[in-house]
Protein backbone atom coordinates (compact mmCIF):
# COMPACT_ATOMS: atom_id res chain seq x y z
CA UNK A 1 0.00 0.00 0.00
CA UNK A 2 1.23 3.29 -1.23
CA UNK A 3 2.52 5.98 2.21
CA UNK A 4 0.18 8.09 1.18
CA UNK A 5 -2.87 5.44 1.38
CA UNK A 6 -1.48 3.88 4.77
CA UNK A 7 -1.91 7.17 6.08
CA UNK A 8 -5.13 8.14 4.92
CA UNK A 9 -6.19 4.84 6.46
CA UNK A 10 -4.72 5.65 9.60
CA UNK A 11 -6.29 9.16 10.14
CA UNK A 12 -9.90 7.25 9.06
CA UNK A 13 -9.56 5.05 12.06
CA UNK A 14 -8.92 7.37 14.34
CA UNK A 15 -11.18 9.68 13.05
CA UNK A 16 -14.03 6.35 13.32
CA UNK A 17 -12.65 5.78 16.75
CA UNK A 18 -12.89 8.85 18.44
CA UNK A 19 -16.54 9.79 16.97
CA UNK A 20 -17.80 6.83 18.96
CA UNK A 21 -18.58 8.92 21.75
CA UNK A 22 -22.46 9.45 22.55
CA UNK A 23 -21.45 12.62 24.75
CA UNK A 24 -22.41 15.57 24.25
CA UNK A 25 -19.32 18.41 24.17
CA UNK A 26 -20.97 20.35 27.13
CA UNK A 27 -23.72 20.21 29.17
CA UNK A 28 -26.05 23.30 30.34
CA UNK A 29 -27.37 22.84 33.76
CA UNK A 30 -30.30 24.64 35.57
CA UNK A 31 -29.22 27.67 37.33
CA UNK A 32 -29.74 27.16 40.77
CA UNK A 33 -30.38 29.87 43.77
CA UNK A 34 -26.73 29.90 46.18
CA UNK A 35 -28.26 27.29 48.85
CA UNK A 36 -28.52 29.57 52.28
CA UNK A 37 -26.92 28.22 55.16
CA UNK A 38 -28.45 26.71 57.80
CA UNK A 39 -27.84 26.69 61.53
CA UNK A 40 -26.19 22.72 62.49
CA UNK A 41 -23.55 21.54 64.99
CA UNK A 42 -20.86 22.77 62.78
CA UNK A 43 -22.15 26.52 62.67
CA UNK A 44 -22.63 26.79 65.97
CA UNK A 45 -19.03 25.24 66.17
CA UNK A 46 -17.37 27.18 64.20
CA UNK A 47 -19.93 30.74 65.88
CA UNK A 48 -18.50 29.53 69.30
CA UNK A 49 -14.70 30.10 68.21
CA UNK A 50 -15.64 34.02 67.24
CA UNK A 51 -16.77 35.05 70.87
CA UNK A 52 -17.87 38.80 70.98
CA UNK A 53 -16.43 39.98 67.87
CA UNK A 54 -16.71 40.34 64.10
CA UNK A 55 -15.50 37.36 62.30
CA UNK A 56 -16.57 37.91 58.78
CA UNK A 57 -12.55 38.58 57.38
CA UNK A 58 -11.23 35.99 59.25
CA UNK A 59 -10.57 32.37 59.11
CA UNK A 60 -9.58 29.80 61.35
CA UNK A 61 -7.14 26.55 60.04
CA UNK A 62 -4.75 24.43 61.51
CA UNK A 63 -2.75 22.01 59.05
CA UNK A 64 -3.11 18.07 58.31
CA UNK A 65 0.65 16.72 58.67
CA UNK A 66 -0.26 13.21 59.26
CA UNK A 67 -2.28 10.73 57.19
CA UNK A 68 -4.07 9.94 60.63
CA UNK A 69 -4.85 13.29 60.98
CA UNK A 70 -6.50 13.88 57.47
CA UNK A 71 -8.56 10.84 57.53
CA UNK A 72 -9.26 11.68 61.22
CA UNK A 73 -10.65 15.02 60.01
CA UNK A 74 -12.68 14.08 57.12
CA UNK A 75 -14.52 11.21 59.27
CA UNK A 76 -15.34 13.43 61.83
CA UNK A 77 -17.08 15.91 59.28
CA UNK A 78 -19.02 13.49 57.62
CA UNK A 79 -20.47 11.93 60.86
CA UNK A 80 -21.04 15.79 62.00
CA UNK A 81 -22.67 16.59 58.45
CA UNK A 82 -26.54 17.38 59.00
CA UNK A 83 -27.38 19.38 55.47
CA UNK A 84 -24.86 19.04 52.88
CA UNK A 85 -21.17 17.65 52.04
CA UNK A 86 -19.71 18.54 48.61
CA UNK A 87 -16.35 16.87 47.48
CA UNK A 88 -14.33 17.49 44.44
CA UNK A 89 -11.08 15.63 43.88
CA UNK A 90 -8.76 14.66 41.40
CA UNK A 91 -8.36 10.95 42.46
CA UNK A 92 -10.68 8.70 44.74
CA UNK A 93 -9.23 5.00 45.25
CA UNK A 94 -11.63 1.58 45.48
CA UNK A 95 -9.17 0.69 48.34
CA UNK A 96 -9.47 0.52 52.38
CA UNK A 97 -9.49 4.26 52.98
CA UNK A 98 -11.44 5.33 49.76
CA UNK A 99 -14.42 2.68 50.72
CA UNK A 100 -14.51 3.45 53.92
CA UNK A 101 -15.21 7.10 53.27
CA UNK A 102 -17.68 6.01 50.83
CA UNK A 103 -19.15 3.99 53.41
CA UNK A 104 -19.62 6.98 55.62
CA UNK A 105 -20.88 9.11 52.91
CA UNK A 106 -23.83 6.92 51.84
CA UNK A 107 -24.74 6.57 55.34
CA UNK A 108 -24.99 10.33 55.66
CA UNK A 109 -27.11 10.81 52.50
CA UNK A 110 -29.39 7.91 54.35
CA UNK A 111 -30.28 10.36 57.20
CA UNK A 112 -30.51 12.83 54.94
CA UNK A 113 -27.65 14.87 54.19
CA UNK A 114 -27.68 15.81 50.90
CA UNK A 115 -23.92 14.66 48.87
CA UNK A 116 -22.25 16.16 46.38
CA UNK A 117 -19.05 14.35 44.51
CA UNK A 118 -17.17 15.45 41.58
CA UNK A 119 -14.40 13.55 40.40
CA UNK A 120 -11.86 13.82 37.44
CA UNK A 121 -12.24 11.29 34.39
CA UNK A 122 -8.72 10.63 34.18
CA UNK A 123 -8.97 8.24 37.00
CA UNK A 124 -12.22 6.68 37.11
CA UNK A 125 -10.64 3.36 35.68
CA UNK A 126 -13.88 2.14 34.52
CA UNK A 127 -15.79 2.53 37.92
CA UNK A 128 -18.83 4.16 36.13
CA UNK A 129 -21.45 1.57 36.77
CA UNK A 130 -20.77 1.63 40.72
CA UNK A 131 -20.69 5.53 40.43
CA UNK A 132 -24.45 5.22 38.45
CA UNK A 133 -25.61 3.15 41.25
CA UNK A 134 -24.35 5.51 44.20
CA UNK A 135 -25.87 8.43 41.77
CA UNK A 136 -29.18 6.91 42.18
CA UNK A 137 -29.58 7.62 45.86
CA UNK A 138 -31.98 10.48 45.97
CA UNK A 139 -29.28 12.02 48.53
CA UNK A 140 -26.54 11.76 46.22
CA UNK A 141 -25.35 13.37 43.28
CA UNK A 142 -22.38 12.76 41.07
CA UNK A 143 -20.68 14.30 38.66
CA UNK A 144 -17.58 13.79 36.33
CA UNK A 145 -15.26 16.59 35.14
CA UNK A 146 -14.51 17.28 31.35
CA UNK A 147 -14.99 13.26 30.39
CA UNK A 148 -13.48 11.69 27.74
CA UNK A 149 -16.73 10.32 25.16
CA UNK A 150 -15.30 6.78 24.42
CA UNK A 151 -15.06 4.74 27.97
CA UNK A 152 -13.26 1.96 27.01
CA UNK A 153 -9.72 0.34 25.59
CA UNK A 154 -7.80 1.68 22.56
CA UNK A 155 -10.79 3.63 21.42
CA UNK A 156 -10.63 6.14 24.94
CA UNK A 157 -7.00 6.97 24.44
CA UNK A 158 -7.48 7.29 20.38
CA UNK A 159 -10.09 9.85 21.54
CA UNK A 160 -7.86 11.55 23.83
CA UNK A 161 -5.89 12.08 20.65
CA UNK A 162 -8.16 13.38 18.96
CA UNK A 163 -9.33 15.87 21.20
CA UNK A 164 -5.87 16.32 22.85
CA UNK A 165 -6.45 20.14 23.74
CA UNK A 166 -9.35 19.75 25.34
CA UNK A 167 -9.01 16.10 26.96
CA UNK A 168 -5.60 16.92 28.24
CA UNK A 169 -7.23 20.11 30.54
CA UNK A 170 -7.96 18.06 33.97
CA UNK A 171 -9.13 18.94 37.08
CA UNK A 172 -6.38 18.62 39.89
CA UNK A 173 -8.50 20.59 42.82
CA UNK A 174 -9.40 19.20 46.18
CA UNK A 175 -12.00 20.37 47.95
CA UNK A 176 -13.96 18.41 51.05
CA UNK A 177 -16.44 21.23 52.41
CA UNK A 178 -19.29 20.23 55.08
CA UNK A 179 -22.54 22.43 55.89
CA UNK A 180 -20.49 25.24 54.63
CA UNK A 181 -18.78 25.63 57.26
CA UNK A 182 -15.92 23.58 57.52
CA UNK A 183 -13.40 22.67 54.47
CA UNK A 184 -10.48 20.61 54.06
CA UNK A 185 -8.14 21.51 50.96
CA UNK A 186 -4.48 21.11 50.17
CA UNK A 187 -2.51 18.32 47.94
CA UNK A 188 -4.42 14.54 49.08
CA UNK A 189 -6.69 12.80 47.41
CA UNK A 190 -8.45 10.46 48.33
CA UNK A 191 -6.78 6.69 48.78
CA UNK A 192 -4.60 4.63 51.44
CA UNK A 193 -1.15 6.11 50.29
CA UNK A 194 -2.61 9.77 51.20
CA UNK A 195 -3.22 8.69 54.35
CA UNK A 196 -0.48 6.19 55.59
CA UNK A 197 -2.23 2.80 55.20
CA UNK A 198 -0.75 1.66 51.93
CA UNK A 199 1.65 -1.19 51.54
CA UNK A 200 3.06 -0.15 48.41
CA UNK A 201 4.00 3.60 49.14
CA UNK A 202 2.99 6.28 51.14
CA UNK A 203 3.26 10.21 50.41
CA UNK A 204 4.52 13.18 52.80
CA UNK A 205 1.78 15.21 52.14
CA UNK A 206 -0.50 17.86 53.14
CA UNK A 207 -3.97 19.18 53.75
CA UNK A 208 -5.54 22.25 55.38
CA UNK A 209 -8.82 21.93 57.68
CA UNK A 210 -10.39 25.82 57.74
CA UNK A 211 -13.45 27.48 59.29
CA UNK A 212 -14.47 31.30 58.85
CA UNK A 213 -14.76 33.48 55.94
CA UNK A 214 -12.76 31.52 53.86
CA UNK A 215 -14.92 28.78 53.63
CA UNK A 216 -17.47 30.86 51.58
CA UNK A 217 -14.77 31.36 48.93
CA UNK A 218 -14.41 27.32 48.60
CA UNK A 219 -18.11 26.81 48.40
CA UNK A 220 -18.34 29.17 45.93
CA UNK A 221 -15.57 27.15 43.63
CA UNK A 222 -16.90 23.75 43.97
CA UNK A 223 -20.50 25.16 42.53
CA UNK A 224 -18.72 27.08 40.13
CA UNK A 225 -16.85 23.39 38.95
CA UNK A 226 -20.12 21.55 39.71
CA UNK A 227 -22.44 23.65 37.31
CA UNK A 228 -19.94 24.02 34.76
CA UNK A 229 -19.83 23.12 30.92
CA UNK A 230 -17.62 20.58 31.50
CA UNK A 231 -19.16 18.43 34.44
CA UNK A 232 -21.32 15.67 33.37
CA UNK A 233 -24.04 13.49 35.25
CA UNK A 234 -22.08 10.27 35.80
CA UNK A 235 -25.35 8.62 34.34
CA UNK A 236 -24.44 10.25 30.94
CA UNK A 237 -21.38 7.97 31.08
CA UNK A 238 -23.27 4.81 31.37
CA UNK A 239 -26.70 2.68 31.93
CA UNK A 240 -28.09 1.41 35.31
CA UNK A 241 -27.24 -1.88 35.81
CA UNK A 242 -27.40 -4.04 39.32
CA UNK A 243 -24.34 -3.41 41.00
CA UNK A 244 -23.49 -4.91 44.45
CA UNK A 245 -22.98 -2.49 46.52
CA UNK A 246 -22.69 -4.91 49.27
CA UNK A 247 -18.87 -3.92 49.66
CA UNK A 248 -19.93 -0.18 51.37
CA UNK A 249 -22.42 -2.08 53.94
CA UNK A 250 -19.51 -4.12 55.50
CA UNK A 251 -16.29 -2.00 54.89
CA UNK A 252 -13.48 -2.19 57.11
CA UNK A 253 -12.82 0.46 59.27
CA UNK A 254 -8.90 1.71 58.66
CA UNK A 255 -6.46 1.15 61.67
CA UNK A 256 -3.27 2.83 62.74
CA UNK A 257 -1.05 0.61 65.07
CA UNK A 258 -0.14 4.11 67.17
CA UNK A 259 -2.69 6.44 66.62
CA UNK A 260 -6.29 6.56 68.65
CA UNK A 261 -9.20 4.75 66.62
CA UNK A 262 -10.94 7.37 64.24
CA UNK A 263 -13.78 8.91 65.17
CA UNK A 264 -17.52 6.66 65.03
CA UNK A 265 -20.53 7.85 65.26
CA UNK A 266 -22.02 11.43 66.00
CA UNK A 267 -21.53 12.27 69.48
CA UNK A 268 -17.42 11.16 69.34
CA UNK A 269 -16.90 12.89 65.82
CA UNK A 270 -18.72 16.61 67.19
CA UNK A 271 -16.53 16.14 70.73
CA UNK A 272 -13.71 15.95 68.17
CA UNK A 273 -14.24 18.59 66.27
CA UNK A 274 -14.98 20.79 69.24
CA UNK A 275 -11.46 19.99 70.70
CA UNK A 276 -9.85 20.36 67.52
CA UNK A 277 -11.33 23.81 66.84
CA UNK A 278 -10.55 24.86 69.86
CA UNK A 279 -7.13 25.06 68.80
CA UNK A 280 -7.19 25.98 66.06
CA UNK A 281 -4.88 30.00 64.35
CA UNK A 282 -6.94 32.73 63.85
CA UNK A 283 -5.85 34.40 60.02
CA UNK A 284 -6.38 36.16 57.36
CA UNK A 285 -7.15 33.50 54.44
CA UNK A 286 -7.50 33.74 50.96
CA UNK A 287 -8.88 31.02 48.21
CA UNK A 288 -7.42 31.12 44.97
CA UNK A 289 -8.68 28.81 42.14
CA UNK A 290 -8.52 28.73 38.16
CA UNK A 291 -12.00 29.14 36.43
CA UNK A 292 -13.43 25.62 35.56
CA UNK A 293 -12.76 26.02 31.36
CA UNK A 294 -10.70 28.07 30.06
CA UNK A 295 -12.04 30.94 27.47
CA UNK A 296 -9.44 29.54 24.75
CA UNK A 297 -9.02 25.81 25.23
CA UNK A 298 -6.24 25.63 22.82
CA UNK A 299 -3.95 28.31 24.77
CA UNK A 300 -1.41 26.69 26.82
CA UNK A 301 0.92 28.94 26.90
CA UNK A 302 -0.97 31.39 29.50
CA UNK A 303 -0.18 30.52 32.80
CA UNK A 304 -3.34 30.28 35.09
CA UNK A 305 -4.53 32.15 38.04
CA UNK A 306 -3.21 30.04 40.19
CA UNK A 307 0.58 30.05 38.99
CA UNK A 308 -0.37 33.97 38.40
CA UNK A 309 -0.94 34.59 42.12
CA UNK A 310 2.35 32.34 43.13
CA UNK A 311 4.14 34.29 40.99
CA UNK A 312 3.49 37.90 42.32
CA UNK A 313 4.20 36.10 45.71
CA UNK A 314 7.57 35.20 45.15
CA UNK A 315 8.22 38.64 42.61
CA UNK A 316 7.16 40.51 46.07
CA UNK A 317 9.87 38.23 48.54
CA UNK A 318 12.56 40.02 49.85
CA UNK A 319 14.48 37.24 51.70
CA UNK A 320 13.62 33.38 51.13
CA UNK A 321 10.97 31.63 49.02
CA UNK A 322 10.63 27.74 50.29
CA UNK A 323 9.10 25.78 47.74
CA UNK A 324 7.65 22.11 48.35
CA UNK A 325 6.48 20.05 45.64
CA UNK A 326 5.99 16.22 44.08
CA UNK A 327 6.89 17.57 40.60
CA UNK A 328 9.12 20.32 39.66
CA UNK A 329 9.84 21.96 36.28
CA UNK A 330 10.39 25.36 35.34
CA UNK A 331 10.76 26.79 31.82
CA UNK A 332 12.65 29.36 30.30
CA UNK A 333 10.66 32.36 31.56
CA UNK A 334 10.04 31.04 34.90
CA UNK A 335 13.95 30.38 35.52
CA UNK A 336 14.91 33.87 34.16
CA UNK A 337 12.13 35.24 36.85
CA UNK A 338 14.04 32.86 39.79
CA UNK A 339 17.76 34.40 38.89
CA UNK A 340 16.27 37.81 39.12
CA UNK A 341 14.83 37.09 42.40
CA UNK A 342 18.01 35.24 43.36
CA UNK A 343 20.25 37.86 41.93
CA UNK A 344 18.30 40.74 44.21
CA UNK A 345 19.23 38.72 47.40
CA UNK A 346 16.47 36.16 48.20
CA UNK A 347 17.57 32.86 48.55
CA UNK A 348 15.29 30.14 47.02
CA UNK A 349 14.98 27.00 48.40
CA UNK A 350 12.82 23.99 46.93
CA UNK A 351 12.58 20.54 47.93
CA UNK A 352 11.23 17.49 45.35
CA UNK A 353 11.63 14.22 45.21
CA UNK A 354 14.60 12.21 44.04
CA UNK A 355 14.49 9.53 41.65
CA UNK A 356 14.22 6.79 44.46
CA UNK A 357 11.29 8.44 45.84
CA UNK A 358 9.30 9.25 42.64
CA UNK A 359 6.36 7.13 42.31
CA UNK A 360 6.67 8.61 38.44
CA UNK A 361 9.91 8.44 36.07
CA UNK A 362 7.96 10.13 33.69
CA UNK A 363 7.23 13.11 35.80
CA UNK A 364 10.77 12.57 37.56
CA UNK A 365 12.84 13.45 33.54
CA UNK A 366 10.85 16.38 33.29
CA UNK A 367 12.38 17.36 36.76
CA UNK A 368 15.48 16.11 35.49
CA UNK A 369 15.77 17.38 32.25
CA UNK A 370 15.66 20.64 33.93
CA UNK A 371 17.55 19.75 37.21
CA UNK A 372 20.98 21.05 36.01
CA UNK A 373 19.41 24.60 35.04
CA UNK A 374 17.83 25.36 38.19
CA UNK A 375 20.62 24.62 39.85
CA UNK A 376 22.58 27.53 37.10
CA UNK A 377 19.51 30.47 38.04
CA UNK A 378 19.73 30.40 41.45
CA UNK A 379 17.56 27.56 43.16
CA UNK A 380 19.18 25.80 45.81
CA UNK A 381 17.81 21.84 45.42
CA UNK A 382 16.73 19.06 47.71
CA UNK A 383 15.52 15.67 46.88
CA UNK A 384 13.74 13.57 49.29
CA UNK A 385 15.26 10.32 50.20
CA UNK A 386 13.06 6.95 50.30
CA UNK A 387 14.37 6.07 53.78
CA UNK A 388 14.01 9.78 54.99
CA UNK A 389 13.54 9.46 59.20
CA UNK A 390 10.35 11.95 58.82
CA UNK A 391 8.60 9.00 57.51
CA UNK A 392 8.56 7.36 60.75
CA UNK A 393 7.96 10.31 63.02
CA UNK A 394 4.86 11.26 60.51
CA UNK A 395 3.37 7.23 60.32
CA UNK A 396 4.81 6.67 63.75
CA UNK A 397 4.75 2.78 61.94
CA UNK A 398 8.06 1.66 60.25
CA UNK A 399 6.22 -1.19 58.32
CA UNK A 400 4.74 2.03 56.48
CA UNK A 401 8.01 3.42 55.15
CA UNK A 402 11.13 2.23 53.73
CA UNK A 403 12.97 -0.39 52.77
CA UNK A 404 9.23 -2.56 53.77
CA UNK A 405 6.98 0.51 51.81
CA UNK A 406 7.97 3.01 49.32
CA UNK A 407 8.39 6.53 50.68
CA UNK A 408 7.84 9.79 48.24
CA UNK A 409 6.61 13.15 48.23
CA UNK A 410 3.48 14.78 47.55
CA UNK A 411 2.67 18.03 49.33
CA UNK A 412 2.53 20.99 47.36
CA UNK A 413 3.49 23.86 49.71
CA UNK A 414 5.20 27.16 49.72
CA UNK A 415 6.43 29.76 52.21
CA UNK A 416 7.11 33.39 51.16
CA UNK A 417 9.52 35.88 53.68
CA UNK A 418 8.19 33.87 56.64
CA UNK A 419 5.08 35.63 56.40
CA UNK A 420 2.71 33.61 53.88
CA UNK A 421 2.15 30.46 53.42
CA UNK A 422 0.09 28.70 50.61
CA UNK A 423 -0.95 24.88 50.30
CA UNK A 424 -3.18 23.47 47.41
CA UNK A 425 -2.90 21.18 44.64
CA UNK A 426 -0.72 23.08 42.95
CA UNK A 427 2.57 21.32 41.71
CA UNK A 428 5.55 23.63 40.69
CA UNK A 429 5.59 22.37 37.54
CA UNK A 430 4.08 23.34 33.66
CA UNK A 431 1.12 20.72 33.60
CA UNK A 432 -0.40 22.93 36.75
CA UNK A 433 1.00 26.01 35.45
CA UNK A 434 -0.28 25.86 31.79
CA UNK A 435 -3.24 22.80 32.21
CA UNK A 436 -4.63 21.85 35.12
CA UNK A 437 -7.41 23.80 36.83
CA UNK A 438 -5.97 24.16 40.56
CA UNK A 439 -6.54 25.37 43.63
CA UNK A 440 -4.30 27.47 46.73
CA UNK A 441 -4.95 28.17 49.76
CA UNK A 442 -2.77 31.31 50.38
CA UNK A 443 -2.80 31.99 54.63
CA UNK A 444 -1.14 35.38 56.22
CA UNK A 445 -0.35 34.58 59.26
CA UNK A 446 3.27 34.26 60.67
CA UNK A 447 2.74 31.87 63.18
CA UNK A 448 1.43 29.28 60.21
CA UNK A 449 4.36 30.33 57.98
CA UNK A 450 7.03 29.67 60.01
CA UNK A 451 5.30 26.10 61.56
CA UNK A 452 5.00 25.48 57.73
CA UNK A 453 8.33 26.69 56.93
CA UNK A 454 10.61 24.36 59.64
CA UNK A 455 8.53 21.48 58.66
CA UNK A 456 9.91 22.37 55.47
CA UNK A 457 13.22 22.66 56.83
CA UNK A 458 13.45 19.57 58.71
CA UNK A 459 12.33 17.68 55.63
CA UNK A 460 15.21 19.07 53.83
CA UNK A 461 17.65 18.48 56.25
CA UNK A 462 20.46 15.72 55.03
CA UNK A 463 19.48 13.37 57.19
CA UNK A 464 16.16 13.13 54.96
CA UNK A 465 17.17 14.51 51.66
CA UNK A 466 20.23 15.06 49.47
CA UNK A 467 21.46 18.30 48.89
CA UNK A 468 22.81 18.98 44.98
CA UNK A 469 25.17 21.39 43.63
CA UNK A 470 27.16 21.57 40.20
CA UNK A 471 30.75 21.12 40.70
CA UNK A 472 33.00 21.36 37.02
CA UNK A 473 29.21 21.89 35.98
CA UNK A 474 28.12 18.55 36.49
CA UNK A 475 25.24 17.47 39.20
CA UNK A 476 26.46 16.05 42.33
CA UNK A 477 23.93 14.72 44.82
CA UNK A 478 25.41 14.83 48.84
CA UNK A 479 24.78 13.23 52.07
CA UNK A 480 26.22 13.40 55.00
CA UNK A 481 29.21 11.24 54.24
CA UNK A 482 29.18 10.87 50.85
CA UNK A 483 29.02 12.41 47.55
CA UNK A 484 27.19 10.75 44.26
CA UNK A 485 28.47 11.43 40.46
CA UNK A 486 24.34 9.53 39.94
CA UNK A 487 20.87 9.87 40.88
CA UNK A 488 21.66 8.00 44.36
CA UNK A 489 19.85 4.28 45.20
CA UNK A 490 18.86 3.99 41.38
CA UNK A 491 19.42 1.59 38.52
CA UNK A 492 20.18 1.82 35.26
CA UNK A 493 17.38 1.06 33.56
CA UNK A 494 15.82 3.90 35.62
CA UNK A 495 17.98 6.14 34.52
CA UNK A 496 17.98 5.47 31.05
CA UNK A 497 14.07 5.74 30.90
CA UNK A 498 14.44 8.86 32.69
CA UNK A 499 16.85 10.36 29.75
CA UNK A 500 15.07 8.93 26.80
CA UNK A 501 11.86 10.39 28.08
CA UNK A 502 13.82 13.81 27.80
CA UNK A 503 14.02 13.44 24.38
CA UNK A 504 10.54 13.77 23.69
CA UNK A 505 8.59 16.64 23.50
CA UNK A 506 6.16 15.98 26.52
CA UNK A 507 7.80 18.19 28.89
CA UNK A 508 4.41 20.18 29.69
CA UNK A 509 2.43 17.12 29.66
CA UNK A 510 4.33 15.38 32.69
Amino acid sequence: MPKFRRLSSSLLLISVLTGCGSLPSEVTHTNQAPTTQQSSTLSKLSDSYWPNQIHSEYSAVTLQETGWDALAQRLALIEAAEHTIDIQYYIWNSDLSGTYLASRLIAAANRGVHVRVMLDDINLNEREELLIALNSHPNAEIRVFNPIPTRRGVAKWLNVLGDFSRLNRRMHNKSFTVDGVFSVVGGRNIGDEYFDLSEEINFHDRDVLAMGAVVNDIQASFNQYWDSRWSYPVDLLGDETEVDLTMLNNAAIPRYKHYPELPQGQSNAKQFLADLSANMDQVHAKFIYDQPTPLNEKNTKEPKATAKYLNQLASESNQEVLLESAYLVFDDRQLNDWQELSENGVQIMALTNSMSSNDLVTNHSAYAGRRKEMLEHGIQLFELKPQAPVCEESTKDATKCAPETGYGLHAKSAVFDHKIAAIGSFNFNLRSTYLNTESLLIIDDVKVAQSLAKDINEAMDIENSWYLDLQGGDVRWHSKQQTFKREPETGKWQRFQSSFLQLLPIEKYL
